[in-house]
């Protein structure tokens, strides 16, 4: 392994993967009655980690015309082609930089949480660091097969966070969080195997490698099976109806700091794999079942924001929020347009921070009212908490992509690539704008307006801590929605690659099940 000092060549992706698990490795060594140093020294491996991706990001050119930078490579397994191989684009980079900035958040923002009574303290803050390597991995993987392995390896941590550490119905939702992503990833390895013995076909040699993968010209009538393997993992992982029923449960079960890093990280990896995999490798089938995803992303969009409007406890409605925003990105990725594919990437982003802001917030609530998160629970806390008010009121704007927040450029994106290719299907999707609003309104006024609920009479406002937990997500959602220049500057160059990979014309396409004509250069249906 070369640790040459010189920039371009030392391995950041290793390091930023290593750090975390050096962390959690501490954490889990130390005594066992001191939970106040477990949470220290899990916040300052969570901050240098986060350091360590500013660093790489400052050192990433947006105008390389190399379809991966900072790549690594190491022989794992060489008698099927499989290899430890790192590497990001600019769509990968932003996921790993949201990733790094919600743990520290996370930590810094839960650091009070209830967990003694259900296991260890320390046993909960190595999971989290675990959880954030094998997040850092997924996103940084250029083999197919370590994508696979990060991505089941992903469930373990979550599995025990919530299993473990959850509310009174947390081994139900455990359960159900486990079997619903293990079916999942079994399609995904049914079609991995697919892969290998396609490419082995093509090449005389079987490969994982993705920059191998994508340039081969698999028949469309393979890619369509193939394809259906991958998305189907993805489509539960985002979660998408109708595959989203675990989400629910194990959001309404879960700590605070374990929903931001599930919503707010973990289903990115659906979307991302959708991207980086189902359109990339396998071009036509993507283009062939588009209006297929479109219609469950349109039926998400709205089924999830009527939902959200008849829950009564906070963690299930932004829960079936987070499953009609999961909509709107899919739908981007799928309409096929740069606006729409840019404006997915900068929607994961944004939701990523308005998840974290409205989960950590609500969970200061839950903290001040016994552990209650139902809306009749609250009322008026504004009145006694208005700075716990107003950083709760700047995540639920975000929710609703208010304008000079960082949401509303990937929404907007969204729908103008929508528009694009098809005005109804934006027109649809704007409609479903306005049931964003009522939920996000109608939980903020539930809880944050109107009469002083007499229980919380005497509720203490934020703390110095929690404030510095919730300032940088708040920034960012502000910082970014007026600038979003640097954000848009390394997502574009990618999803133009993305764009050419598919070999389709921006703005326009045909897809065969509407139309019956060619699908990509790749072939005809």
């Amino acid at each position: 392994m070369n640790f040459d000092l010189n920039m371009d060549s030392y391995p950041w992706l290793t390091t930023i993967a290593l750090l975390p698990l050096v962390g959690s490795l501490l954490v889990i060594l130390l005594p066992k009655n001191n939970a106040k140093l477990a949470k220290t020294v899990a916040l300052a491996f969570s901050l240098v980690t986060l350091g360590a991706v500013i660093a790489m990001a400052l050192n990433f050119d947006a105008n390389s015309k190399e379809v991966f930078q900072f790549s690594e490579s190491y022989a794992w397994i060489p008698a099927f082609g499989i290899n430890f191989s790192f590497g990001v684009d600019g769509i990968a980079l932003v996921l790993i930089a949201l990733a790094a900035t919600l743990v520290p958040v996370v930590i810094l923002g839960g650091w009070d949480d209830a967990i003694e009574s259900q296991g260890s303290v320390k046993g909960y803050f190595a999971l989290v660091l675990v959880l954030e390597a094998l997040m850092i991995g997924v996103f940084a993987a250029t083999d197919v097969f370590l994508f696979y392995v990060f991505f089941e390896a992903m469930l373990i941590p979550v599995y025990f966070m919530i299993g473990r550490y959850g509310g009174p119905q947390r081994s139900y939702a455990a359960v159900k969080f486990l079997i619903y992503s293990l079916v999942g990833g079994l399609f995904m390895l049914a079609s991995l195997i697919g892969l290998y013995v396609v490419s082995a076909q093509i090449t005389g040699t079987g490969t994982f490698d993705f920059t191998t993968l994508v340039g081969l010209d698999i028949d469309p009538d393979i890619q369509k099976l193939l394809f259906l393997g991958f998305f189907f993992a993805f489509a539960i992982k985002a979660p998408l109806w109708p595959f989203h029923t675990w989400l629910p449960d194990a959001a309404g079960q879960s700590q605070p700091g374990t929903s931001v890093l599930l919503i707010g990280v973990l289903d990115k990896v659906g979307t991302f794999g959708m991207i980086r995999y189902c359109l990339e490798i396998f071009p036509a089938a993507s283009t062939f079942y588009a209006p297929v995803v479109i219609a469950i992303a349109l039926i998400g969009i709205f089924y999830g924001g009527f939902v959200a409007l008849k829950q009564t406890d906070m963690r299930r409605l932004f829960a079936y929020s987070s499953m009609s925003h999961f909509g709107f990105i899919a739908l981007g990725i799928f309409v096929f347009t740069s606006a729409g594919q840019t404006g997915s990437v900068v929607y994961m982003v944004a939701h990523g921070l308005s998840t974290a802001g409205l989960f950590i917030a609500a969970g200061y609530l839950m903290s001040r009212r016994g552990g209650s998160a139902q809306l009749s629970s609250f009322g008026g806390v504004n009145k006694v908490a208005p700075v716990l008010a107003g950083f709760f009121l700047i995540a639920a704007l975000s929710s609703l992509a208010l304008p000079g927040m960082v949401s509303f450029i990937g929404e907007f994106l969204v729908l103008l690539g929508a528009f694009q290719q098809y005005m109804w299907v934006g027109a649809l999707a704007t409609v479903g704008i306005v049931l964003t609003a009522a939920y996000v309104l109608r939980v903020y006024q539930k809880s944050m307006t109107g009469p002083l609920n007499p229980d919380c009479e005497g509720m203490k406002d934020l703390n110095g801590r929690e404030i510095t937990a919730l300032v940088p997500i708040a920034a960012l959602i502000i910082a970014l929605g007026v600038f979003p220049a640097p954000l848009l500057n390394v997502i574009n160059p990618a999803v133009d690659r993305v764009m050419t990979t598919v070999g389709v014309s921006d703005p326009e396409v045909t897809f065969p099940i509407l139309t019956g004509t060619a699908t990509s250069e790749g072939g005809s249906e």
